[in-house]
């Protein structure tokens, strides 16, 4: 399963479970918010490690990079677009609204 389809599940479950959804967020507040929410996905049954989520980040930034200008240097820089976690970070922000 990789990183992004994780990810859905852990969604799906912050969607269900409020104090989940909340404990995810106040990851960012951490002072190693990625491995905290790394172990947190992970000790609810949704294997996520830091690496993978980084990495996963870095592969879909690359491609939407190809996609644009032939990927050539000339691409337009899209901030933030490689960090994953602080993209899920605010789709979650959202859903505990």
């Amino acid at each position: 399963m990789s990183v992004q389809d994780t990810l859905e599940l852990v969604k799906d479950a912050a969607k269900k479970d409020p104090a989940f959804c909340q404990a995810l967020i106040h990851t960012e507040e951490k002072p190693n918010g990625i491995d905290s929410f790394c172990a947190l996905c992970t000790e609810k049954g949704f294997p996520i490690y830091p690496i993978d989520l980084i990495l996963a980040g870095e592969e879909s930034y690359a491609a939407m990079r190809r996609s644009t200008n032939g990927g050539g240097e000339n691409s337009p820089l899209l901030a933030g677009e490689d960090d994953l976690y602080s993209m899920f970070l605010i789709e979650l922000k959202q859903i505990a609204k």
